[in-house]
């Protein structure tokens, strides 16, 4: 079983693509629908979040949005927030990876956006990037409810540079190409990575 994380900074289209992977064959994990779990009303993650922002609970679980503004600019509280989740989501992980190679999966694609940022790409036998031009990703992210221009330069701030993360990768995806043409780009990705799952069996 190939195992490939994939990876992108803010606003370059990671879900698209991994909907595309989806779509190819390969069994495919989200880092984000996994906290979107564990922040649910009792869930781990929201037991965890309680009792260090109580705040932040809302009556639908986790106000990710009020979590954000807590710890967007106190590194502390961001320490605090990522030694209490990224355990949780790890063991999510590492379950849907087993459960897959329990079920014979050839590829599987884990999407982690902080992916170089936490030296996770050694845990991989391929690392995709989704990328796109500097002006695509800000006029994209600018346009999602509440975004500001201030908050997008902290996140970025926090993230690995695209050309970092582009030369580091074994695929890069380029997303300001038409639909059609990304989707061409992650059936060329998903062809080599048969390719080499067929050698190791």
């Amino acid at each position: 079983m190939i195992t490939v994380g994939l990876t992108g900074s803010i606003g370059m289209g990671k879900s698209t693509v991994a909907a595309m992977f989806a779509k190819e064959g390969a069994l495919v994990w989200d880092a984000d629908a996994a906290v979107r779990r564990l922040y649910a009303p009792g869930a781990g993650g929201w037991l965890a979040v309680k009792q260090r922002f109580p705040e932040a609970i809302g009556a639908t679980g986790v106000d990710r949005e009020k979590l954000s503004a807590l710890v967007l600019t106190d590194a502390a509280a961001l320490a605090d927030l990522e030694a209490l989740i990224h355990p949780l989501v790890a063991a999510d992980r590492g379950a849907f990876i087993d459960d897959a190679a329990r079920a014979g999966a050839d590829i599987v694609v884990l999407e982690i956006p902080l992916l170089f940022e936490k030296g996770s790409e050694k845990f991989f036998d391929a690392v995709a990037v989704v990328s796109a031009p500097a002006e695509v990703q800000r006029a994209r992210v600018l346009a999602r409810p509440g975004m500001t221009e201030k908050k997008f330069r902290s996140i970025l701030m926090k993230q690995t540079p695209d050309p970092e993360k582009r030369r580091r990768a074994d695929f890069v995806i380029d997303t300001a190409a038409s639909m059609d043409e990304t989707r061409a780009q992650v059936r060329a990705v998903m062809a080599a990575l048969r390719r080499r799952a067929a050698l190791q069996s």
